[in-house]
């Protein structure tokens, strides 16, 4: 009973000295940021303490606290919700209920977690999801891949290669009365990672009868080439996700041996033979002004870790590293990006790289936005920035697709 009640005592401490952390002077509703804050780090806490004796790994506890927001496909009188597979891969449809004249626009959306947690089932992208479609009259498929660590790259990129080209077969879109030119791809963070290279791969291969007409990337991870950006020095301690969950997560999409996550932190993980692909993420010449500010770029240390992946090189991984050649037949693209947030340059990077290669870019900015936002659009964490950034990105699409 003593021990419980010194845990509990803990947690309690660890709430009160994270919910007044100190917050940027633009941040709206702060005191309910302050709270949300305090209860995914004191959370985050716990499960790093339960994976340190040897109870239950980070991820698995993560993994347990999100399942108690997973919803059923419950359907409404504008949209049916059915969760069913495509080939082997969970997915949940939502189907307008009105009749139409013409084939309706299609969105695949592609949720975040880390690549280790998350799934379409959460209570908020259900909303978003059951949103879109209802905003756009557009049949929406939210798709559950594979998650690290029990699987690791590229076991989520080949669920969502495969849930894609099941989907984008005439019979499959005739089925749900779908205008094979009017197809959008989207994700938010590790879904807008995998998002991003889906895209790549389905734009420049020659056997895939149906391109996407748009893609849509919320506050993506596309880098782990670096891991000093601005963005990563000004948002170490970031709302929600740290620079030190970040790498954990990012490591465990590749591997187990904690190596990498140690080497990821000095920024010496990457191999020798590298070094070509360090002018795809070089930030001081594809950063604006605005955001490199005074910082001064270092190279990466090669050929320290002791650590051999191939997958950090590949850019069915890492989107970013992507060469001009595959980046030139991507569609318009819409990235969001978030200030504080430590995949923030990722997206900036990106967008520049697709203008530079004459891809049509909507870059949105979010000066209060936080990582994660859109997770919080639903009772009882909702914020006004999640709703918002929602609007922005449908409205998007509605004008777009």
């Amino acid at each position: 009973m003593g021990f419980k009640a010194l845990c509990l005592w803990l947690l309690f401490v660890s709430f009160l000295s994270y919910i007044y952390t100190p917050m940027p002077d633009n941040i709206e509703e702060t005191w309910k940021v302050m709270a949300l804050n305090a209860v995914a780090k004191t959370g985050s806490l716990m499960a790093l303490c339960l994976e340190n004796i040897g109870v239950m790994r980070y991820e698995e506890f993560v993994s347990m606290l999100i399942s108690l927001d997973y919803t059923e496909p419950h359907s409404d009188e504008h949209i049916t919700v059915t969760d069913t597979t495509f080939v082997d891969i969970p997915v949940r449809l939502y189907l307008p209920k009105r009749k139409s004249e013409a084939p309706r626009r299609a969105v695949i959306y592609f949720h975040g977690g880390g690549f280790c947690f998350g799934s379409f089932k959460q209570k908020a992208f259900d909303f978003l999801n059951r949103w879109t479609a209802n905003k756009l009259d557009a049949v929406v498929v939210g798709v559950d891949y594979r998650l690290a660590p029990q699987y690791q790259f590229p076991a989520q990129f080949e669920d969502g290669i495969t849930a894609v080209k099941f989907f984008l077969q005439d019979k499959i879109l005739t089925k749900y009365g779908v205008d094979s030119t009017r197809i959008a791809i989207s994700g938010d963070s590790s879904g807008g990672t995998l998002a991003a290279a889906v895209t790549q791969q389905v734009q420049n291969d020659p056997e895939v009868k149906h391109k996407f007409k748009l893609q849509a990337l919320l506050y993506p991870g596309l880098q782990v080439i670096d891991t000093q950006l601005p963005a990563h020095r000004e948002n170490e301690h970031a709302v929600v996700l740290t620079r030190d969950i970040g790498i954990k997560l990012v490591s465990l999409f590749f591997t187990k041996d904690e190596a990498l996550p140690q080497a990821m932190r000095k920024n010496q993980h990457m191999p020798l033979e590298s070094r070509h692909l360090f002018k795809f993420v070089n930030w001081s010449t594809l950063l604006p002004d605005k955001f490199r500010k005074n910082h001064v770029y270092t190279e990466p240390v090669l050929g320290r870790s002791g650590v051999s992946l191939p997958a950090l090189m590949d850019h069915r991984a890492l989107p970013l590293i992507a060469n001009d050649a595959l980046l030139r037949h991507l569609p318009p693209t819409y990235i969001l990006t978030c200030q504080y947030d430590i995949l923030r340059d990722d997206g900036i990077m990106y967008a520049s790289r697709l203008q530079n290669v004459g891809v049509q870019v909507v870059h949105d900015h979010v000066e209060d936005g936080i990582h994660g936002a859109l997770s919080y659009m639903a009772s009882p964490f909702y914020l006004h920035l999640g709703l918002r950034i929602r609007d922005m990105y449908v409205s998007w699409l509605d004008k777009n697709l």
